[in-house]
């Protein structure tokens, strides 16, 4: 199912999240060890526990740099913050000691299209998604059918888990999300935001606060 991701309809938030305008909450600090003993293999085997199956996205036609890993990440921000280098391709969560979780991702139009500070305002496991009214208006043919929007699933582009951002109260329409298409990852795609592997994004939901400052580069 090759659709967008991102949002950009505002009308489509309160449907989303009605919490979405949280006030952001203190950062605890992630130790350093946990985060290396999770991202040991097994990494990307079968979840239990989920409203609906996550597949066992296959590593192989992943590049290695881009699988989730404990790397030196020296960096003034504080651990638990997200960074964002779409350039690069990469988000990071910086731990402490100089380290971060390094995550590879693939970016969409939208993705590219937001740099500076943000929070996170809130996060949903299996969300919502439906396209903006100009995605339905540029490419009818291929998103008109979905616009009354598509329930959280396996065949939803924003995957497993999504994670919204909010500058000063007002949302950014900048969205970190997994995927239905692994083969994204790493790549500039035509739409979307920031999309992860599905265990990637999970890995990242559960470990992230509402609050956490996110920096796009």
């Amino acid at each position: 199912m090759g659709l967008g991701a991102c949002t950009t309809n505002a009308s489509n938030v309160a449907l989303l999240a009605p919490q979405a305008a949280a006030t952001p909450e203190a950062q605890p600090a992630v130790a350093a060890e946990e985060a290396s003993a999770s991202a040991t293999p097994p990494r990307y085997g079968q979840r239990k526990n989920e409203r609906f199956t996550v597949p066992v996205e296959d590593l192989a036609a992943i590049p290695q740099k881009y699988q989730r890993q404990l790397v030196d990440y020296p960096t003034e921000n504080v651990p638990g913050t997200i960074v964002v280098d779409p350039k690069n391709r990469f988000l990071y969560l910086v731990q402490a000691n100089g380290k971060a979780l390094r995550y590879g991702v693939g970016v969409g139009a939208a993705g590219r299209g937001f740099s500076g500070t943000a929070d996170v305002a809130y996060k949903q496991e299996w969300p919502r998604w439906r396209p903006t009214d100009s995605m339905i208006a540029r490419a009818p043919e291929r998103y008109k059918k979905h616009e009354n929007g598509v329930e959280g699933g396996p065949g939803n582009p924003l995957g497993a888990r999504a994670i919204y951002l909010f500058k000063d109260g007002q949302d950014t329409y900048y969205r970190i999300h997994g995927t239905n298409q692994p083969d994204s990852i790493g790549k500039a795609v035509s739409a979307g935001c920031i999309r992860m592997l599905n265990n990637d994004v999970i890995d990242l939901y559960e470990r992230v606060r509402k609050g956490a400052k996110v920096v796009v580069l």
